[in-house]
């Protein structure tokens, strides 16, 4: 019998190896379906995302009752209105407390200081129909409005 070199034991072990333990990979079918289902919850989560920003209301303080707003009213705070920074003047924004999930669409009227973070600030009659009238503030969802949904 013939002396093996050490590399060539090496070798024919491996290959002995391979036939005695073969290497099994995933069927290319499975991987398939797993990026298929994977995109069809991307796409629904996409479907499932509501309109609008997450942001932070407040409401009115009683002091500026008769003040003038930046379109030039005077702030009634039995009327459904707001302030925000961005938003035109005259356009309808549904507001939804996300809290308890009541929803109230305001007309904006005035401007507000710009924050770093979506802000709106409400009437004290829309703040009362959100249910946070007396708490300050509370998270909502900002939604616009079309002109024709209003």
């Amino acid at each position: 019998m013939v002396l093996l070199s050490l590399r060539s034991t090496l070798i024919l072990l491996l290959i002995f190896g391979q036939l005695l333990f073969p290497v099994y990979s995933l069927p290319l079918q499975a991987q398939e379906k797993a990026a298929e289902s994977s995109s069809k919850a991307t796409i629904e989560k996409k479907a499932d995302k509501p309109a609008g920003v997450l942001g932070v209301a407040t409401y009115y303080a009683k002091r500026y009752n008769g003040k003038k707003t930046s379109s030039g009213h005077r702030y009634n705070p039995q009327e459904l209105t707001a302030a925000h920074s961005t938003l035109p003047l005259g356009s309808k924004v549904k507001v939804v407390n996300l809290s308890n999930n009541k929803a109230v669409v305001v007309t904006v009227n005035d401007r507000c200081r710009k924050r770093r973070n979506p802000f709106i600030d409400l009437s004290r009659a829309a703040a009362k129909q959100l249910g946070f009238l007396g708490k300050g503030h509370t998270r909502v969802r900002i939604i616009p409005l079309d002109e024709k949904s209003s």
